[in-house]
């Protein structure tokens, strides 16, 4: 009998509080559509023809804020696996054998041993040369596009800035117009001023986030490919892989 009392009062309390809980989220889903209204409404009183190059700014560098994150997990490897893979191969001399698992491995880390392991019968200066020659392209390739994020970034403030000093000329206009200083005159032109302002600030910190993190993506690909490039080279010393014909 308690455990049916019980039971039932357990029931009870999620029909409550699940209740409780569905009500909020109903609210929240509603005060999120309330949101984004609130944006759209801004975004026009702001003056969508003038707004929208800002918009134009966020896009394009998601865009290319996203291909790059994209590609960059593309390019992470377990460079771990990786150097174990080449190691068990380096202790038989089979060259051959650490050069297939390079290639067969997606990423730059990969890329760099493959060139290094194909100049070794060229000696150890040449490894280390053919390693730092492709390390080069390797991140090249890895900063491809940030130019354009860092151009967004930059680009998304300075129409901000733009917007608010057409939007201070038309307030100026305005009054000269009317010839009164009211607030009613110049409220609407200084008001699309402080919106596109705040509509470019927005744009650059949402994408200097996304810059941050492929900068330390990069920063760290590029740390794992400087060691197992130094690895490289200490594994063939080891196993005197230059000495052998």
């Amino acid at each position: 009998m308690r455990k049916l009392v019980a039971l039932i009062f357990v029931f009870g309390l999620t029909i409550y509080f699940g209740h409780d809980l569905l009500a909020q989220g109903a609210d929240a889903v509603v005060e999120e559509a309330k949101g984004f209204q609130l944006v759209k409404k801004y975004f026009i009183d702001g003056g969508w023809q003038f707004m929208s190059f800002v918009l134009a700014a966020l896009i394009l560098g998601l865009a290319f804020s996203i291909e790059r994150i994209i590609t960059l997990n593309i390019a992470t490897a377990n460079t771990d696996k990786l150097m174990s893979n080449v190691d068990d191969h380096l202790k038989s001399g089979d060259i051959s054998g650490a050069m297939e698992v390079c290639k067969s491995t997606p990423g730059p880390t990969a890329s760099v041993l493959y060139e290094g392991l194909r100049n070794v019968k060229n000696g150890p200066d040449a490894v280390e040369k053919a390693i730092i020659s492709y390390g080069s392209v390797q991140m090249g390739l890895l900063e491809k596009g940030l130019i354009w994020i860092a151009l967004f970034i930059a680009l998304a403030p300075m129409l901000g800035f733009m917007g608010t000093v057409i939007g201070m000329i038309g307030a100026f206009d305005s009054i000269e117009a009317s010839g009164d200083l009211s607030p009613t005159v110049v409220a609407k032109d200084i008001k699309v001023a402080l919106l596109t302002t705040v509509f470019g600030l927005v744009v650059a910190i949402i994408l200097q986030i996304f810059y941050n993190y492929i900068v330390s993506k990069i920063d760290s690909i590029t740390q794992k490919m400087e060691e197992s490039s130094f690895g490289l080279v200490d594994l063939l010393a080891s196993y005197n892989i230059f000495n052998r014909d």
